[in-house]
């Protein structure tokens, strides 16, 4: 079901229902990000300065020789007034009001020299001393607006750094808090659903996925605000300056929509295809990678190696066909802005050459333009960002609304002190539907008593013991402990109470004290020591380098089986739980260690209920009872001996494998 759900959210580009939802991991943080959106204004406000400065440098002051000057009015004062041959003057554009009688001066250049006219027609040639008198208040001003350019980029550069440090940190812990609810989650739900999700998918979810909507928190939601701010300034700025030029800038704004629009019904189905492979991918990987051993065993390698390649290939086509939406894109957005960029250059270069237009202007027209198609450019990448964030959180809220089965009441029954007394009522369960395991299975198990499960494969013997510790929940009867429904107990109590050595053995990355103590501060250094004696597992830990510190692989890769599996019994007893668990504990170890795990079971099962699941019926003759189960029923009960003389199904099960081991030693 995950799969379709998966597949059809890959569809959506933007899914109203899913930001709500992701907005609301954001809004703790809300401060920190409002912060970001005003410094991401303000930082437009530098970027747009930044071309506006430069073209008032152009047009104000390094072509100010362009601009006719005037003989100041009686009584002005002006920094830029310069007299020249006894007249004072001043340019025009600096005047607010000009007298209707003024006579007009300009400075022309001829053969090198700078030469002042005036509309009489009077001509002066300047001396150079003159000329840097006439560009004095020009230069204080370029040099005025280059140290303001510097502090704009030093402003710009400062508020950059805080912006981007408070929008990744903010990120961060957002995904830190996703993180952490869906892991928290993961743990309340019941094995049944880690039954049908590959450990390997749900690691994705927890890394990759989560990675993804930091992407989207960071380069999408907020920077959003940036190219929103960059494209409305910019757009203002334009028209306060020259709306001819401006309306030429927003020709090109027809194609953008359209190319903006093919691109995303493209882009959408291309994502979707290679979501869906590269899912194909991972899981094949992921099986091959699992059976490993087994592939090696029967020579499987060409048959899946081309399994592989088939699923790789397709994989490899549908990438290619994103790739070649995206190359379409950017370069058609490319094409759009030089189309742009050479109709701004023909009339605005036209109207410079005819003097409506200062050569600033067109300058700074050109920096915004090119500031304009900057957000639309990155818009590719925005948008598969996005597009990998809504398939991401609907992946992680399909996790997060998974309901626990394995539900505890409001206020549940405190066991108290657990004497271990053990009833099961006409119970039936089933993993699926009602493919049952157990069929009205009843019996009981009075404290201290060691009972025995045996039977064929699929039985029901392991199920039995998952139903004690409610690792699942049953469907019909009764599971009760010292008289107390199970269901109406505390998981936490009832675990707590419960020991379970399994065949295969667990262990955690850490050492051999941890993987004993598992966090537990109330059990001592020599409580360890203690018990890995009892269990006869102090002999090989002391014959390690580093002893009861000796760093633990994953899964205990370092250890033999045995050594495991008598890490795992001094584990169980280190909790001192009243009720035990052995599950096919003896199945896969050497006749050494069984030895050893024989002479300690006696020590191990003493003063608590347990329940032994084996296969081999030798290491149970001394069990108070034992139950046969004979598809999903109980069959037999009653001790070793009993159930020998009724010769039924155990006593056929025990000269089956007495009559094989009798064989053996003959042969041998």
């Amino acid at each position: 079901m995950e799969h379709f759900h998966e597949e059809q959210s890959l569809g959506k580009v933007y899914d109203g229902r899913l930001m709500r939802r992701l907005l609301r991991y954001a809004k703790p943080y809300w401060h920190l990000i409002c912060v970001c959106i005003l410094l991401l204004l303000l930082i437009s406000v530098t970027d747009l300065a930044r071309p506006y400065l430069i073209k008032l440098a152009i047009d104000d002051h390094i072509m100010g020789l362009n601009r006719p000057y005037i003989e100041a009015p009686a009584g002005m004062e002006h920094d830029s007034v310069v007299t020249l041959r006894g007249i004072n003057l001043i340019r025009a554009d600096r005047v607010q009001e000009i007298p209707s009688e003024a006579e007009y001066y300009y400075i022309e250049k001829e053969n090198g020299e700078h030469i002042l006219v005036s509309d009489s027609g009077e001509r002066a040639i300047l001396t150079s001393e003159e000329m840097e008198a006439l560009r004095a208040w020009d230069i204080q001003a370029i040099v005025r607006l280059g140290w303001l350019f510097l502090l704009i980029l030093t402003i710009g550069f400062i508020m950059n750094y805080v912006q981007v440090y408070l929008l990744q940190y903010t990120g961060q812990r957002i995904v830190f808090d996703i993180r952490q609810e869906l892991f928290a989650h993961m743990q309340r739900l019941s094995l049944a659903f880690f039954d049908g999700n590959p450990v390997g998918r749900l690691v994705t979810r927890v890394t990759n996925d989560t990675q993804t909507l930091h992407e989207m928190y960071t380069a999408v939601l907020v920077n959003l605000f940036k190219d929103v701010f960059m494209l409305v300034g910019i757009v203002i700025v334009m028209f306060r300056m020259n709306s001819r030029l401006a309306w030429v800038c927003m020709a090109a704004m027809p194609l953008i929509v359209v190319l903006t629009a093919v691109f995303r019904i493209k882009a959408r189905a291309a994502y979707r295809e290679v979501r869906v492979r590269l899912a194909r991918i991972n899981a094949d990987f992921a099986e091959n990678i699992s059976g490993m051993r087994i592939v090696q065993i029967f020579r499987q390698e060409k048959r899946k190696f081309k399994e592989f390649d088939e699923v790789n290939k397709s994989h490899l086509q549908a990438s290619m066909g994103e790739l070649k939406v995206y190359a379409v894109f950017r370069p058609a957005m490319e094409l759009v802005y030089s189309l742009a960029m050479a109709l701004l250059v023909w009339v605005g270069g036209g109207d410079v050459l005819q003097g409506a237009v200062e050569f600033g202007v067109l300058y700074a027209f050109i920096n915004y333009l090119e500031q304009f198609f900057r957000p639309i450019n990155d818009l590719t990448e925005k948008f598969n960002i996005l597009q990998s964030a809504m398939a991401s959180a609907e992946r992680l809220f399909l996790i997060l609304d998974e309901e626990p089965t394995i539900k505890e009441k409001d206020h549940p029954k405190r066991m108290g002190h657990v004497a271990g007394r053990i009833e099961f009522k006409n119970v039936w369960f089933a993993y699926v539907g009602e493919d049952w395991i157990l069929r009205d299975v009843s019996f009981v198990i009075e404290p201290g008593q060691t009972v025995a499960f045996v039977g064929a494969t699929g039985a029901g013997k392991t199920t039995i013991m998952n139903l004690i510790t409610r690792f699942y929940d049953i469907q019909k009867g009764q599971i009760l402990i010292d008289g107390q429904d199970i269901r109406d107990l505390s998981k936490d109590e009832l675990r707590r109470n419960v020991g379970l050595v399994m065949q295969d053995v667990f262990l955690f990355s850490g050492t051999i004290r941890d993987n004993v103590r598992l966090n537990n501060k109330e059990i001592s250094d020599e409580r360890i020591e203690e018990i890995t004696r009892y269990v006869n597992a102090h002999h090989f830990i002391e014959q390690l380098p580093l002893k009861y510190d000796e760093p633990v692989m994953e899964r205990g890769a370092t250890l033999s089986a045995g050594q495991r599996q008598l890490l795992s019994f001094a584990r169980a007893l280190a909790f001192d739980p009243a009720i035990l668990i052995l599950d096919e504990a003896t199945a896969n170890i050497d006749t050494e260690t069984e030895e050893l795990i024989q002479d300690a079971l006696p020590r191990l099962l003493a003063g608590r209920t347990s329940l032994v699941v084996a296969h081999r019926l030798s290491t149970i003759q001394d069990a108070d009872k034992i139950i046969v189960l004979h598809k999903g029923r109980v069959q037999e009960m009653g001790n070793h001996q009993q159930l020998l003389a009724e010769r039924g199904l155990y006593y056929n099960l025990f000269m089956l494998q007495y009559k094989e081991d009798f064989q053996t030693a003959i042969g041998e």
